[in-house]
């Protein structure tokens, strides 16, 4: 192959990666504007959140949910493509399990054994079930429609991924309205909420992402 062939074979193959790494932002941003539309409009925040934002388990819980809705974006956009798999780091989601971890420590440390079974149950589990899962919906439509002009090597996979990013987005919108703030309440309530998002990603992309 000339020197002139390759450059213009490489341009042609960076091209489509560009494109498509602008569709996925689009499609990302999409979901989230659609979640804030819908939150802000039939949901809303806690009315003290002013106040509440001035305590560290109120923050603690954006963190939580930024810290995984990032990275499982990045990984949903990675496993698209076989040629990008080689730069997936799934181990970086431990970061977010060390988190959970220490603020539980901490909170244990705090609060009176009494109260511990208290403050994980809370007043708003219900809400968190359901309210995660419809709020993901949008966003992880969005990531398997764009998905599907990929060609991801393992769609339950991509798929799960997916859901799970959807489902940290979600998160993220929901903590602004639930008023349990506990790192016992977070580490119990909402890995489970956003599970369901991953299980319903991974049968989404087993439906929609095999080629």
């Amino acid at each position: 192959m000339k020197t002139e062939q390759l450059i213009n074979a490489l341009v042609a193959d960076i091209g489509p990666r560009r494109s498509f790494l602008r569709s996925f932002v689009y499609a990302t941003a999409s979901g989230v504007a659609f979640d804030a539309v819908v939150f802000f409009a039939a949901i809303g925040p806690r009315p003290d959140i002013a106040a509440a934002a001035e305590t560290w388990r109120f923050l603690f819980k954006f963190v939580v949910t930024l810290a995984l809705a990032v990275p499982a974006t990045t990984l949903a956009y990675r496993l698209a493509a076989p040629a990008m798999w080689r730069r997936c780091r799934f181990e970086v989601l431990m970061v977010l399990l060390c988190l959970l971890l220490a603020a539980t420590a901490f909170e244990l440390d705090l609060v009176p054994p009494s109260l511990w079974m208290v403050r994980l149950v809370g007043s708003n589990s219900v809400n968190c079930m359901t309210l995660i899962p419809v709020l993901a919906l949008a966003p992880l439509t969005c990531f398997l429609i764009l998905l599907r002009s990929g060609a991801s090597c393992d769609p339950g996979l991509t798929g799960a991924v997916a859901g799970l990013a959807a489902g940290a987005i979600a998160a993220t919108f929901y903590a602004l309205n639930c008023f349990d703030d506990s790192p016992l309440f977070v580490i119990t309530w909402y890995p489970i909420a956003m599970s369901t998002t991953a299980a319903g990603g991974y049968y989404g992309g087993r439906r929609f992402l095999t080629w």
